[in-house]
C-alpha cells in the first residue's frame, strides 16, 4: 500500500485570488493529487498525492500552463499524512528551509519589482496629469491638442508596456483554457482606454466623420495600472507579514552547536548533530536541539516554544527543547532528537499545514468568485451599451468611462483574501503562545464550544498523590514527624503510588527513613512491615478493623478530610493508632483561574473522572465547576462526550492521557495538553505545548477573535463589490449625476484588497 504525501509547495507568481483558483482548477487535473488548495495568503499549494501514481513534472506543467507561474519542488518529499506531528520542520541547510529559502527570495524580488514599477508609473502618470490637467489649473504650454496628444501617447506608452505586461501575460494564459481572472479585467479596462486614446490621436477622422466628440484618456489608463501596481506592492508587502510566525520560529534554531568530540568543545553546522553527542550551552546562548542534561545546570527560558513567560530551572536529567534560551548557567546535555525528529521542527511543520489549510466558511466565497469575473465581464459591456444608447452627449465618452469603471473596481482579490490571511496570522499568533492550532476547520470549530469538558487527573490535578495531611493521635504523646517517619520508613520499599507520595513527603522534610523488613503488601488494604522488631500497619479502614485498632480518635477529622476529597490512611505501631496521612491529586493552581476565564466567556465547564463521587465533587467545589462526571472507566470517557453532544452542546474536551484521546476524538473539537502523551496530542484540534490551563481559554479566546476578523473580511469584501459594481455602472447617475472616476475605482479596487490583509493583521496585536 502507497503512502500518501501531504506537503506545502511555494508558488511564485501569484498575485490575486483568481490565480489560487485557476491553479487549484489545473491541479485538480494532474492524476493521483488527492486534494488540492492554492492559499492566496501563503502563496503555497497544499498538495496531498499517491507518490506512485503522481508525476511531479505534471505538477509543474500544469502549474505552467496557467499563466507566469512556477512552483518550488524539494526532491523526494516525503512526509506522511498519517503522522502530521512528525512533518518535517526546515531546519537551516535542510532541503526544505533550502525550498523556502528560495521562495523568500524570488518574493522579494516580485517585491523590489513592484516597488521600481510603481515609482516608474507614478513619475510617467504626474506628467500625464500634467499635460491633461494643466490648462485648467493655469498651467499653459502653448501645445496644440495634437501635439498634446503625441506627448501624452509617448508617456503612457512605457507604462502600458512594462506595466501592463504582467496583466497581459496572465490574462493569455487564462484565455488558453477559456478563463477569466482579476487580471482579465484590469487588462481589458487600461487597454480599452489605451486603445481609444491611440486611436483619437492617430485616426482622429473615425470621430469626427461620425460627428462624435472623441478625447483622450492616456492619463486614465496610466494611472490605473500605477494605483493597481502600488497595492499589489502594498499587498505584497503586508502579505509578508503574514508568515512572521514561521520565520520566528525558524529564526530560533543557531547556525552552529558546540558539540564536545574527543575531549574538546567544537562548532559545527547545526546539520551534523547526531543523537547522542554531547553539547555545551553556554549562558545567553541558543539550545541547538533537544535533549536531556547530563552536567549542570541553569534557567532556560522557553516562552517561544511554550508561552511560558518565566524562566524554568533545570538540572541533570531535565529535558531541554532547541530553541530555546539559556539565561545564566552553563550545562552539558546529549542530544536525544535532532533535525525533523524536534519540536521545534514539528511545531514548524504543524503550523505551516495549519496555515495552508482551508477553513469551512471559506467555501461560499470560493463558489462567489468562481463566477465573479465572467458575471463583472457581463456587466460591463451591458453597462457600456446602455450607456452609449441611452445616454447623455457624448455618449462614446460615458460608455467608454462606465465600462472601464466596471471592470476597474471589480475585486474578487477581496474576496479571496478575507479568509486565508485571518487563518495564517491567527494561526501564527497561537504558535507564538504556545497554541497550535491543527487545521482551519479546527479554528472555526473552537468558535461555536459551548461547553469545555476536562479531564481531571494530570489535567485540573497534578496526577501524582501528594501529602496534604499528617495528624498524630491526640491520645498520645507523638508528633506528626513521628508519624510520618514511621510510615515512609515501612513504605520505603513499595511501589505504590500512594507510599511513593508518603516517602518523599518524609525525604522532603529531611526525615531519615530506617530500614524495614518482612514488608507485605496487603491487596486493597495497604501494608505491613516490621521496624526494630515492631510491627506497623498503614492502609485503609478495613486494615484498622481486620487488626482492631481503634481509630476513634481522629475519626471526626478522617470525615472532614474525605469530604474534601482525600484518601486518608492509617497509622498503627505494634497495633495502637498513632495517626493518620492524608493524600490527594492536589489541584493545579491555575486551574480555578482557567475555569473563571472560561465561565467569563460564557462556557459551561465540566470534569470527568474514573475517580469516587465525593472525590470528584470536592474537585468541581475547589474550582468552581458545575458538573461532575464521575466513576467513569477510561474506555466511557468518549461515550460521555457523545452524549453530552446529542444533548446541544458543542464541546471541547480537555485531557493529556492516552485514555483521554478516544473522547478528544469524539468532541466537537479536542484540546490536548502539550505535557501530554502522542496519542493524546494526535487526536486533538489544539495542542496546547504549556501545561498551564489559561491555554484552553486563551486558545477559545483566538479563534472566536480570528473569526471575527473573518467575518469582518467577508462583509467589507461582498459589501464593495456589491455596492461598487452598480456606482460604477452609473446607478448614481439619473438620481445625482454622480458618474465614478476610473482612476478613483482603481484606488478602491487597490485599497480593497490592501484593507482584508491589515485588517487579517491586526490579530497581532489584539489582546487575547
Amino acid at each position: 500500500m502507497s503512502q500518501i504525501i501531504k506537503k506545502q509547495f511555494p508558488i511564485i507568481g501569484m498575485h490575486c485570488a483568481s490565480c489560487a483558483s485557476n491553479l487549484t482548477r489545473a491541479l485538480k487535473k494532474v492524476p493521483g493529487l488527492k486534494s488540492v488548495y492554492v492559499s492566496p495568503a501563503t502563496d503555497e499549494a497544499a498538495l496531498e498525492y499517491d507518490p506512485q501514481i503522481t508525476d511531479m513534472a505534471e505538477v509543474k506543467k500544469a502549474v505552467a500552463s496557467v499563466g507566469k507561474y512556477q512552483i518550488l519542488l524539494e526532491e523526494n518529499p516525503s512526509i506522511s499524512s498519517s503522522a502530521p506531528h512528525q512533518h518535517m520542520a526546515h531546519e537551516p541547510g535542510s532541503p526544505a528551509a533550502n525550498l523556502h529559502d528560495h521562495a523568500r527570495m524570488l518574493k522579494a524580488q516580485e517585491v523590489e519589482v513592484l516597488k521600481k514599477q510603481t515609482f516608474f508609473g507614478a513619475v510617467f502618470s504626474f506628467a500625464l496629469l500634467i499635460l491633461a490637467f494643466g490648462p485648467a489649473i493655469g498651467l499653459t504650454f502653448n501645445l496644440s491638442p495634437t501635439v498634446a496628444n503625441y506627448l501624452m501617447f509617448a508617456f503612457a506608452l512605457p507604462v502600458q508596456a512594462w506595466l501592463g505586461w504582467r496583466f497581459y501575460q496572465s490574462t493569455f494564459a487564462a484565455l488558453r483554457h477559456l478563463r477569466a481572472n482579476m487580471d482579465t479585467l484590469i487588462a481589458l479596462g487600461t487597454t480599452a482606454a489605451f486603445l481609444f486614446s491611440f486611436t483619437v490621436t492617430f485616426f482622429p477622422n473615425i470621430f469626427l466623420s461620425a460627428g462624435l466628440m472623441a478625447e483622450v484618456y492616456y492619463d486614465t489608463s496610466a494611472v490605473i495600472l500605477t494605483l493597481v501596481i502600488l497595492g499589489k506592492y502594498l499587498e505584497a508587502r503586508a502579505k509578508t507579514r503574514t508568515g512572521d510566525a514561521i520565520s520566528a520560529l525558524l529564526n530560533l534554531q543557531p547556525p552552529v552547536a558546540r558539540v564536545l568530540r574527543d575531549g574538546k568543545e567544537v562548532d559545527v553546522p547545526l546539520m551534523e548533530v547526531k543523537i547522542g553527542d554531547q553539547l555545551r550551552v553556554r549562558p545567553g546562548e541558543k539550545i541547538a536541539v533537544d535533549g536531556v542534561i547530563l552536567e549542570g545546570g541553569s534557567s532556560l527560558d522557553e516562552s517561544m516554544i511554550t508561552g511560558e513567560s518565566l524562566p524554568i530551572d533545570k538540572s541533570p536529567g531535565d529535558k531541554v527543547i532547541g530553541g530555546t534560551l539559556n539565561k545564566n548557567g552553563s550545562f552539558i546535555f546529549r542530544a536525544a532528537a535532532v533535525g525533523q525528529a524536534t519540536v521545534l521542527a514539528r511545531i514548524v511543520a504543524m503550523v505551516r499545514q495549519a496555515q495552508a489549510s482551508k477553513a469551512p466558511v471559506q467555501k461560499l466565497a470560493d463558489e462567489i468568485s468562481a463566477y465573479f469575473v465572467p458575471a463583472v465581464l457581463a456587466i460591463a459591456v451591458a453597462a457600456g451599451i446602455f450607456w452609449f444608447l441611452l445616454g447623455p452627449y457624448p455618449s462614446l465618452t460615458y460608455a467608454l468611462t462606465v465600462f472601464v469603471t466596471v471592470l476597474i473596481i471589480a475585486c474578487p482579490c477581496a474576496l479571496g483574501l478575507a479568509t486565508p490571511t485571518a487563518i495564517v496570522v491567527g494561526i501564527g499568533r497561537g504558535a507564538s503562545k504556545g497554541i497550535l492550532i491543527r487545521d482551519a476547520e479546527s479554528l472555526e470549530r473552537a468558535t461555536k464550544v459551548s461547553m469545555v469538558v476536562f479531564d481531571k487527573t494530570g489535567t485540573l490535578t497534578y496526577g501524582k498523590p501528594k501529602v496534604t495531611d499528617v495528624m498524630p493521635s491526640p491520645l498520645l504523646p507523638v508528633t506528626a514527624d513521628f508519624v510520618l517517619q514511621t510510615a515512609g520508613s515501612a513504605e520505603a520499599g513499595s511501589e505504590h503510588s500512594l507510599a511513593e507520595a508518603i516517602v518523599a513527603e518524609a525525604r522532603g522534610r529531611g526525615l531519615p527513613l530506617a530500614s524495614a523488613y518482612h514488608f507485605a503488601a496487603l491487596p486493597g488494604r495497604g501494608a505491613e512491615a516490621f521496624l526494630d522488631g515492631k510491627v506497623v500497619h498503614i492502609g485503609n479502614l478495613a486494615l484498622m478493623r481486620e487488626k482492631m485498632v481503634n481509630i476513634n480518635a481522629l475519626l471526626e477529622k478522617t470525615e472532614t478530610l474525605v469530604g474534601e476529597g482525600k484518601t486518608v490512611m492509617y497509622v498503627a505501631l505494634e497495633r495502637e493508632f498513632i495517626g493518620l496521612i492524608a493524600v490527594s491529586d492536589t489541584v493545579k493552581p491555575e486551574s480555578r483561574q482557567a475555569v473563571e476565564e472560561l465561565h467569563r466567556q460564557g462556557r459551561t465547564v465540566a470534569m470527568i473522572t474514573g475517580d469516587h463521587k465525593i472525590t470528584a465533587q470536592a474537585v468541581a467545589r475547589t474550582l468552581g465547576i458545575e458538573q461532575v462526571l464521575s466513576e467513569i472507566l477510561p474506555e466511557q470517557k468518549a461515550e460521555e462526550v457523545n452524549k453530552l453532544r446529542k444533548s446541544g452542546h458543542r464541546v471541547a474536551m480537555v485531557g493529556d492521557g492516552i485514555n483521554d484521546a478516544p473522547a478528544l476524538a469524539a468532541a466537537d473539537i479536542g484540546i490536548a495538553m502539550g505535557s501530554g502523551t502522542d496519542v493524546a496530542i494526535e487526536t486533538a484540534g489544539v495542542t496546547l505545548m504549556s501545561s498551564r490551563l489559561q491555554g484552553v481559554a486563551t486558545a477559545l479566546k483566538l479563534s472566536k477573535t480570528t473569526m471575527g476578523i473573518i467575518r469582518g473580511n467577508l462583509f467589507w469584501a461582498f459589501a464593495y463589490n456589491v455596492i461598487g459594481i452598480p456606482v460604477a455602472a452609473g446607478l448614481l447617475y439619473p438620481a445625482f449625476q454622480i458618474l465614478l472616476s476610473p482612476m478613483i475605482a482603481a484606488a478602491a479596487m487597490a485599497f480593497s484588497s490592501l484593507f482584508v490583509v491589515l485588517n487579517s493583521l491586526r490579530l497581532k496585536s489584539v489582546k487575547i
